[in-house]
């Protein structure tokens, strides 16, 4: 992987933005960070029970934080986002600040509500379909401002996704 290439994955949740950015580690032989991760593991509490307990825009300025400290502290050349990371405009001018390209992972609301459905995680903001379904579209022009984009195809699996990246930005 190009030392001066560096990837934040974004799209709405369940498009399937960790496992890609596995993949994508894996394949580029880089770090990688989820950043859903880190914050659960820097606060000790889920996503879902922080949102809970403190509501959505609390977690918003924790997420920030943790971004913030998550650039300065443990830099990794692959990060993958929480689906409403990049909406924040703060965000996104952080991860400029520090030299990231934002992907976009784009696949329809059905694509990401079956992902959703399926999912063992607990996604407080998609409780019900009619409510992701609004954030879903809400959402699409903060993800366009991505400076690539990829198409999530059903036929596709993550590392088939991880790969043809790897191919058109990496190699």
């Amino acid at each position: 992987m190009s030392s001066q290439k560096r990837i934040a994955l974004t799209g709405f949740m369940g498009v399937g933005k960790s496992s890609v950015a596995r993949h994508l580690s894996s394949l580029c032989g880089a770090r990688r960070v989820d950043l859903d991760s880190y914050i659960e593991g820097r606060d000790g509490r889920s996503i879902a029970d922080i949102i809970d307990a403190e509501g959505e825009p609390a977690y918003r300025e924790i997420e920030s934080s943790a971004l913030a400290d998550l650039l300065t502290n443990e830099p990794a050349p692959i990060l993958s986002l929480g689906g409403g990371t990049w909406t924040i405009e703060r965000n996104r001018e952080l991860l400029r600040e520090h030299d990231f390209g934002a992907l976009w992972l784009e696949a329809s609301f059905e694509h990401c509500w079956l992902n959703i459905a399926f999912s063992r995680k607990t996604r407080p903001l998609a409780r019900d379909r009619a409510a992701a379904e609004k954030l879903f579209n809400e959402r699409q022009k903060t993800y366009c401002l991505a400076e690539w984009h990829f198409i999530v195809r059903p036929d596709l699996t993550s590392f088939d996704i991880a790969r043809q990246i790897h191919e058109e930005l990496f190699d």
